[in-house]
């Protein structure tokens, strides 16, 4: 099963729709991460073997520079959407590329496409 960490610009109340829906996930404002540096959360996260949902394009740059092979990333290119849409996207990523997200990886959703990148990104595998 996934473990989620959700980023602070996902509704706090997604990670709460997704628990009911019997996946492990949690929000960065419920840890007390709401305004911690995103390199922290990367490391929580990677200490907790959770996947970061996320608006923001920082975290896969994180990944890149540091040659991180974990976490996974998810990358949620749409703003704007109710926590539940958020948590059924998330549901419908994690069926799509979900054996990928266990090896380690940086995904891209956008409205038309989900790409996934084998991590460490930047590096031939």
């Amino acid at each position: 099963m996934h473990r989620l960490l959700l980023d602070q610009g996902l509704a706090r109340t997604a990670a709460a729709i997704l628990r009911e829906r019997g996946l492990d996930a949690v929000h960065v404002g419920e840890l007390g991460l709401a305004h911690a540096a995103d390199q922290v959360i990367l490391e929580r996260a990677r200490g907790e073997n959770r996947v970061v949902c996320t608006l923001d394009a920082d975290f896969h740059e994180l990944l890149a520079a540091g040659g991180w092979a974990s976490p996974s990333v998810v990358r949620i290119r749409l703003e704007g959407l109710p926590a539940r849409e958020i948590a059924a996207l998330i549901l419908r990523i994690l069926q799509e590329v979900g054996p990928s997200i266990r090896q380690g990886v940086a995904v891209s959703v956008t409205a038309g496409a989900i790409r996934v990148r084998r991590l460490p990104l930047g590096k031939a595998t």
